[in-house]
């Protein structure tokens, strides 16, 4: 939009261009563009669910419904009385009312993923209210459209529209959408769609703008409204964004942003006619009022003020569908050169202001910050546990079930335990938050979570009073996963959270896969999580075994071997009180090796740290039923050494993560750790150096306190 601006005649007459643009130049840039845009309408349709209206909150409907009725209201009030000539439908100020009261939920998603709040409370309730504000926005545009042609031609004329684009819309939805779910049926489960299918909906989409013609529909209604009817989520409607998205973000809706600046000559704003100066007081009237009702409405339902302002400019965004729209209606000539310049600037100051300030007045981390421990120190040991376990992929599920099983759950030391599977969002825009305990009947997509809930499902039958198991599923974006979360942990008073590596192993121990996304996802976590955090390394590393399997799967034998590495510190303390949890039954066979420096150089603890070690260890050396192990080492390569030596007896090792924290007993290893999300000994205990069957949990303890 700036690079078209910049390129308009408002800053160089045509004899001092930089660039000489024709008109003919102009208009296949403005083709291509329109191609662009129309493609964008088809794809924001396809990622809207309309059912979730159904599910919208009274909150978000009345947001919705009032910040589109009460401006348009005040906004016909107001030009009404500046203009008082000619019918408000005839000279267009009712459709152009509407378009400065409407909402797009297309734009306002936009804003919400740019700013990573989608996941956010304020972003699920701002994209619920713009869903209801974009389809009572549709109805009145066509609503408008339609008087318009009853006063201009008839009201037998209006009918035959309004008849026309009622049957358009019943072949879409029982015709087109029907066809369309019949190609998701006969796609495998987690399969990928038929090229053949791809092909034919793309083809309906490239006709749909001559089918509206034919039905008297307004050309851009067509796409959007075939989008509407394409089932969303995998694998239609997923292929058609993943395929067809990054080309249409990346090249045509650009080139279509720049001919919209390519439009804009200033001059106009000066020899307005008062008509277009009255549009645009009452454009700005619109604005104000929107921004009034945006923001009452939540302080009356008593949200904070911060989040209700933050709310009130997300439902006054403006964006390239309006800026789309207003070139469209400028080169059809439904509306002049000095109204499409006024409304320009407009959209330019709002878009420009509102992303800023609505940065600076919400922040959704804030509430991570406790005030309180959520830590596993600070949980009794006949106190339930809370804790939230992640899946990623099905051997997620595996490797945190055999680890409970590890730890020998009984019924004195009971654990509530919170499943979290993750699902990458994909060919919808509004993310998903489902608790699978709540829901009175199954789901009909098969693929998201449902092998997910049989499996815990069967783990808490089989331990029973020892453990209670919820599953959740969260569809979000990868990059905002963390507040599914860390959401989750606020509301489940969550002590521990368990995160997947995102790197798994084959049992001949080659690499078997790699997520840099979920690496992502993990270091958001511990860096924002508001309790205690544990970063299982599944095992299967053994190089030599020819019949290695899960070290933590139960087996004949009559105990697991857990070990705890202890250097000192808050993350190692936290590794050692879920260690003493885990200890409390007979068939756990616990060893705590304290590795201390072996000269005065290791004395870099604080006292305090020094003084809540004593403590922790007390118990732990006075204690019958558990091993101690005091190891001196000078340096690093020393405790490598005598690790290496003493792995292989062991099942499941657990060690504080210690980030950025290095000691003599560290002392040359920082330089060769890959994966710092681990630190030091965790990162030396995954390496390929070390050959064992042991599973690893890395221990972070809770860091957002205030």
């Amino acid at each position: 939009m700036q690079a078209g601006i910049l390129l308009s005649p408002m800053l160089f007459s045509d004899q001092h261009s930089l660039v000489n643009i024709s008109e003919d130049s102009v208009s296949v840039l403005g083709t291509v563009g329109a191609l662009g845009f129309v493609f964008f309408l088809f794809l924001s349709g396809v990622k809207m669910d309309l059912s979730l209206t159904l599910k919208s909150g009274k909150k978000a409907i009345c947001i919705g419904l009032l910040t589109v009725v009460v401006p348009l209201i005040f906004c016909m009030t107001t030009i009404k009385n500046l203009h008082p000539e000619g019918n408000e439908f005839s000279n267009k100020s009712f459709f152009l009312a509407v378009t400065y009261s409407g909402t797009s939920f297309p734009v306002i998603h936009n804003l919400l993923s740019e700013l990573k709040i989608l996941n956010s409370e304020l972003g699920r309730l701002g994209l619920s209210a713009a869903l209801i504000g974009d389809i009572v926005t549709l109805v009145l545009t066509v609503f408008s459209l339609w008087v318009k042609t009853g006063i201009e031609k008839g009201i037998k004329e209006a009918l035959m529209d309004v008849g026309l684009a009622l049957l358009f819309i019943v072949i879409v939805v029982f015709v087109l959408r029907p066809v369309m779910k019949w190609m998701v049926k006969r796609t495998p489960e987690a399969g990928q769609i038929k090229d053949m299918c791809f092909f034919i909906v793309v083809l309906a989409f490239m006709m749909s703008p001559r089918f509206t013609k034919l039905f008297r529909v307004y050309f851009l209604f067509g796409p959007f409204i075939l989008g509407l009817a394409v089932p969303d989520g995998p694998p239609l409607g997923s292929a058609l964004v993943e395929k067809l998205d990054p080309i249409i973000s990346g090249l045509f809706l650009p080139i279509f942003a720049t001919t919209c600046g390519l439009r804009f000559d200033p001059s106009y704003f000066k020899d307005s006619t008062k008509f277009a100066y009255h549009q645009a007081i009452g454009a700005v009237v619109t604005l104000l009022i929107k921004f009034v009702v945006s923001l009452l409405v939540p302080l009356l339902c008593k949200m904070p003020t911060r989040d209700s302002f933050a709310l009130a400019f997300i439902m006054i965004s403006k964006g390239i569908v309006e800026m789309g729209s207003y070139s469209i209606m400028n080169d059809s000539r439904v509306i002049s050169e000095d109204i499409f310049t006024h409304m320009t600037i407009v959209i330019i100051l709002v878009a420009s202001i509102v992303p800023i300030l609505v940065k600076k007045l919400y922040d959704p981390s804030r509430k991570y910050l406790c005030f309180q421990k959520r830590t596993i120190m600070n949980s009794k040991l006949n106190q339930e546990l809370r804790l939230i376990s992640c899946v990623h992929v099905p051997s997620n599920v595996s490797s945190i079930i055999n680890l409970f099983n590890a730890s020998c759950l009984i019924r004195d030391s009971s654990i509530a335990l919170d499943v979290l599977h993750l699902v990458k969002l994909s060919g919808r825009a509004t993310p998903l938050f489902i608790a699978h305990h709540k829901q009175k009947k199954k789901q009909p997509n098969k693929s998201y979570s449902e092998n997910v809930v049989l499996a815990f499902e069967q783990f808490e039958r089989d331990n029973r009073e020892a453990v209670s198991v919820n599953v959740f599923t969260a569809v979000s974006p990868p990059n905002l996963m963390y507040e599914d979360i860390c959401n989750l942990a606020m509301d489940r008073l969550t002590s521990f959270i368990i995160l997947p590596f995102h790197r798994r192993w084959y049992i001949d121990g080659s690499i078997e896969s790699e997520d840099q996304t979920i690496r992502s996802l993990n270091f958001d976590i511990l860096e924002r999580a508001p309790c205690s955090i544990g970063i299982l390394v599944e095992g299967r590393r053994n190089l030599k075994g020819s019949n290695v399997r899960d070290p933590l799967a139960s087996n004949n034998s009559s105990s697991y071997n857990i070990a705890v590495i202890f250097m000192g510190g808050q993350d190692d303390r936290e590794a050692l009180a879920l260690a003493k949890r885990i200890s409390q039954d007979k068939n756990v066979s616990l060893t705590v090796i304290h590795f201390k420096a072996a000269n005065s150089l290791g004395a870099i603890l604080t006292e305090n740290d020094r003084m809540l070690d004593d403590a922790m260890l007390s118990d732990i050396k006075q204690s019958k039923c558990l091993t101690y192990i005091e190891k001196q080492v000078k340096d690093g390569p020393e405790t490598s050494n005598y690790l290496r030596s003493i792995v292989e007896d062991y099942q499941l090792i657990i060690v504080g993560r210690r980030y950025k924290r290095e000691n003599p007993q560290t002392s040359g290893l920082q330089e060769w750790c890959e994966f710092q999300e681990i630190g030091i000994i965790g990162d030396l205990l995954s390496s390929a150096d070390f050959i064992g069957k042991y599973s690893l949990l890395i221990v972070q303890q809770q860091q957002r306190t205030t």
